[in-house]
């Protein structure tokens, strides 16, 4: 099961975040452009769809605020997320009342600017969370429920957050870092150990209940992948 990347365009001056802010966003599956001024943003949002724009106050050239206005123009389910070094109060109630949708003050880490663009994602593109029917397993995520060859397994949140994000892409090798950036993205204390410990106990489920096929790969030194059925 495949899924089309997200779009993102990260707008800052500052080039050494924009290249840190674009790599940690393609990391975690977008598609991504960068822009350094207000004018190149205008430019870019004039001809091209985003998901997702990360846009600093303080440009040269053209104002973020001014690129915010007018990137109304243009949106259509869009979130925008003002990144800025500004804190006053008064610059965050602009910012909302010219329809950023967040406003994230610098500095900032990379796992709370992913958590902020998942839950503006979720607002503007509700997930339906589809069933998703294997010939061995079905998967609720609207019920919380995986089946295997008809029986319940009962998974705790996170378990089933990984078997979710495992299994979408069977095959694909997730590192340490990218199974807790997804499946604990608000959660900034986690640590990776967190991940072999919920994935141990995944395991030992999905085992107990078809223990005849090797659910969860490790690759050493890398990460997980789900064993694809065939």
């Amino acid at each position: 099961m495949q899924f089309q990347k997200k779009r993102c365009l990260v707008v800052e001056d500052e080039q050494d975040i924009a290249q840190v802010l674009s790599e940690y966003m393609a990391h975690n599956g977008y598609d991504v452009d960068m822009v350094y001024d207000g004018q190149d943003a205008l430019d870019k949002i004039a001809v091209e769809r985003y998901d997702i724009v990360l846009l600093d106050q303080m440009l040269p050239t053209v104002d973020g605020t001014v690129v915010l206005k007018n990137l109304q123009k243009f949106r259509s389910s869009t979130g925008i997320i003002m990144i800025t070094a500004r804190v006053e109060e008064i610059d965050r109630l602009l910012a909302l009342e010219l329809g950023a949708d967040d406003y994230i003050c610098k500095p900032f880490s990379l796992r709370e600017v992913l958590a902020r663009v998942k839950a503006v994602m979720r607002r503007i593109h509700p997930d339906p969370a589809l069933p998703v029917t294997t010939r061995h397993w079905a998967l609720d995520a609207n019920r919380h429920r995986l089946q295997i060859r008809g029986a319940d397994v009962d998974l705790t949140v996170k378990e089933f957050d990984l078997f979710k994000i495992l299994s979408s892409n069977p095959g694909r090798v997730y590192s340490r870092q990218q199974l807790l950036d997804l499946a604990y993205p608000a959660e900034l204390d986690a640590s990776e150990r967190a991940i072999d410990s919920h994935v141990k106990n995944l395991r030992r489920k999905l085992a107990a209940v078809d223990p005849s096929r090797l659910w969860i790969r490790s690759v050493y030194g890398v990460g997980f992948a789900f064993e694809d059925e065939a």
